[in-house]
């Protein structure tokens, strides 16, 4: 057990083979769903109602559905007092409301307040009366990623048969526990890279938007 230097106590071990670990989150990307934009409500709706709604269409989505939810009103008042969203019209939300926060629901896994409200803020601001609306975005969205899921699946298969064949050298039970850490590194890696390019963009946005500011005041 000297492979890693790390002694049989420490060293995390797995009785479930590498393939199938990751073949069984791969299956897992099943039980993900999104709102077509069809499936939204022809009215306006209270809060309760938009919880419900909310969960009962994107549980699949969130870590652990038993525990969790996708939204709350202490969530939805946050993004209200931090104009993530806009106000309510007398306590009711509209379509516009849901698919603002369906980006927010999105974006907050891999990105800050400060970033998303960087991103969305000329949604509300100046793009509506343009006809880029969010549901135009959020329908472009959806489409984009109708073949997403194979993509990744192949990229997977791939990563998954070349860290297969490594650490053939390691003794046997710490093989498994270093294919799924060399996996995981690969694909956290790959995040790492995607979210600095997002990073960057909105950087410039912002930047973007302070100058347009500056030049309106003067």
């Amino acid at each position: 057990m000297e492979f890693l230097g790390i002694s049989p106590c420490v060293m995390p071990m797995s009785e479930e083979k590498f393939t199938e670990t990751v073949e069984r989150a791969i299956d897992n990307l099943r039980t993900i769903n999104t709102i077509s934009p069809d499936e939204f409500p022809a009215m306006d709706l209270y809060m309760d109602q938009l919880t419900t709604f909310m969960d009962r269409k994107l549980s699949g989505l969130v870590r652990k559905p038993s525990k969790d939810k996708v939204l709350t009103k202490t969530m939805i008042n946050n993004y209200a007092k931090n104009h993530l969203i806009q106000p309510p019209v007398k306590k009711k939300y509209s379509k516009e409301h849901m698919l603002e926060l369906l980006f927010i629901f999105y974006f907050k896994s891999f990105l800050s307040i400060g970033d998303i409200q960087t991103l969305l803020s000329p949604l509300a601001e100046e793009l509506d009366g343009k006809g880029y609306t969010a549901e135009r975005l959020y329908a472009q969205m959806i489409q984009a990623g109708k073949g997403a899921r194979g993509k990744l699946k192949k990229d997977l298969d791939e990563k998954v048969e070349k860290v297969d064949r490594a650490f053939d050298d390691a003794p046997e039970d710490e093989r498994e526990y270093l294919k799924k850490f060399s996996f995981i590194c690969q694909l956290g890696y790959d995040i790492y890279l995607k979210k600095t390019i997002i990073e960057h963009m909105i950087d410039d946005m912002a930047e973007e938007q302070f100058l347009r500011e500056s030049s309106d005041d003067k």
